[in-house]
């Protein structure tokens, strides 16, 4: 009863203190017990929580959590989702744009190429026409360019009036081929130049050495099968090794990165009717027209490089190899067609021979004879001939002959210098070049002809030489 009485008293009292808020009543609990209940407002909770558990509380906040955590992903999943889209229509349209662009652009250079069809085929055309036409012949020149007594350099053996005292040597009075002069100038002042090179009764010679005193017309063997044919070098080995005859024919068709192939033919005939007897793939590829073949080698240039090269043919592989010494190579000194012909061999009755310049010669021709089997240089002759603005070279007993012009169809042999006296002088020896594009010109030894390859055609041509002084 006392525990009541201070119950009572206090709820009065927590009452009195909260204004007239707490709340005093008794009833029976489900085992019909007494249960006195004070009930008094929350000050800080304007009403009571659900009657939900704490678990449930938390397990519900623990799922609207993780729906708020989706939904946000989900929102910016959309926008990044929108953002790649954009950008890969961007970049669609930009491909698509480059691919337009390049269809006109090939649309364009198809349309390019067709029109340069055309205009090949009206070349050829015009060519053809060209050709089929007669050419019309040129009256004489009645008052020479130059004075053929006049002999440069230090093969100078009769002097000019000019020359004597009391006169005064002028510009106009020296040959302006042997100066530094334009090699097209060079090549019309030799085709209209010519004069007959002296033929006096008794002083030919069929059978030793001499000076060349004239060259026959060309002679076609054959016609180059394909455009790698469009230059080349064809050859006979003088002093052939066993096991190719003395007959053998050699050819290299020269177009090409990559000029390997030396084509061997049994005799004439076997050329000119385009049956090989035998095919060599070279180990190391070849540079230009300037090979020769000599007592059972072939001997070039290496291509880009100024490496001279001994290829046997009976073993078939490099038996020696060496760079001449400070010669140009790929382009520094060729002769006026170009192909890259700054280095060309050359054999005669004297041995081999190699044809160059170099910076220290200023461009002149540089002649040296080579030791056959190591590639030594045994001995060099510097020329005073400028190697650009001569069509070609070749050696005949010891001395060395240029040609004027390698697409002039009536040319001449305008310079010789001879080795034995280290004398050179112009001359001018009628010359033809039937094709109209002459990139090599050699001197046979084994037939006493000179071997050519003009524009296509391997063609020869006969000659007479001096009796030897």
């Amino acid at each position: 009863m006392w525990f009541l009485a201070v119950m009572w008293i206090s709820s009065l009292l927590i009452g009195t203190q909260a204004q007239n808020t707490a709340t005093f009543s008794r009833g029976n609990d489900r085992n019909r017990r007494c249960q006195y209940t004070f009930t008094v407002d929350s000050p800080t909770e304007a009403s009571c929580p659900a009657t939900a558990s704490s678990a449930e509380m938390e397990a519900l906040k623990s799922r609207m959590g993780l729906l708020e955590a989706l939904v946000s992903r989900l929102a910016g999943g959309e926008a990044s989702g929108t953002e790649a889209q954009v950008g890969l229509r961007t970049a669609y349209n930009q491909v698509t744009g480059e691919r337009d662009r390049l269809q006109q652009e090939k649309t364009r250079l198809t349309q390019q190429v067709g029109q340069l069809q055309k205009t090949m085929e009206e070349l050829q055309r015009e060519v053809e026409r060209l050709r089929s036409r007669p050419c019309p012949q040129q009256p004489p020149q009645s008052v020479p360019l130059y004075d053929s007594s006049l002999q440069p350099g230090r093969g100078t053996s009769h002097s000019h009036p000019s020359s004597r005292p009391g006169r005064t040597e002028t510009s106009s009075l020296r040959d302006p081929s042997w100066s530094y002069g334009s090699p097209a100038y060079q090549e019309l002042k030799a085709e209209v130049a010519e004069f007959p090179a002296p033929r006096s009764e008794g002083t030919e010679d069929s059978k030793g050495c001499g000076e060349l005193l004239w060259v026959g017309e060309p002679v076609t063997h054959r016609k180059a099968d394909s455009i790698a044919g469009r230059y080349g070098v064809w050859m006979q080995d003088p002093e052939a090794v066993s096991p190719y005859g003395s007959n053998m024919l050699w050819r290299i068709d020269t177009v090409g990165t990559e000029v390997r192939q030396l084509y061997g033919y049994e005799d004439m005939d076997q050329l000119s009717r385009g049956f090989p007897a035998k095919v060599l793939l070279l180990p190391e590829a070849v540079e230009s027209t300037g090979a020769a073949m000599y007592h059972g080698s072939l001997y070039y240039q290496r291509r880009r490089s100024r490496t001279l090269i001994r290829y046997e043919l009976g073993s078939e592989s490099i038996a020696s190899r060496r760079d001449l010494p400070h010669a140009g190579f790929h382009g520094q000194f060729p002769y006026s067609w170009g192909g890259y012909t700054d280095i060309d061999f050359a054999v005669d009755e004297n041995g081999l021979w190699v044809i160059y310049s170099t910076n220290k010669a200023k461009g002149a021709i540089v002649v040296s004879q080579l030791d056959p089997h190591n590639l030594e240089v045994k001995k060099s002759w510097e020329t005073n001939i400028r190697k650009n603005t001569v069509a070609n070279a070749f050696m005949i007993c010891g001395r060395l002959y240029t040609v004027a012009s390698y697409a002039s169809p009536n040319t001449t042999v305008n310079y010789s210098f001879d080795t034995a006296t280290s004398q050179s002088k112009a001359i001018a020896i009628p010359f033809q070049n039937q094709h109209r594009y002459n990139s090599m010109i050699d001197y046979n030894v084994a037939q006493r002809k000179l071997f050519a390859w003009d524009n296509y055609h391997m063609v020869s041509y006969d000659i007479r030489l001096g009796k030897q002084q």
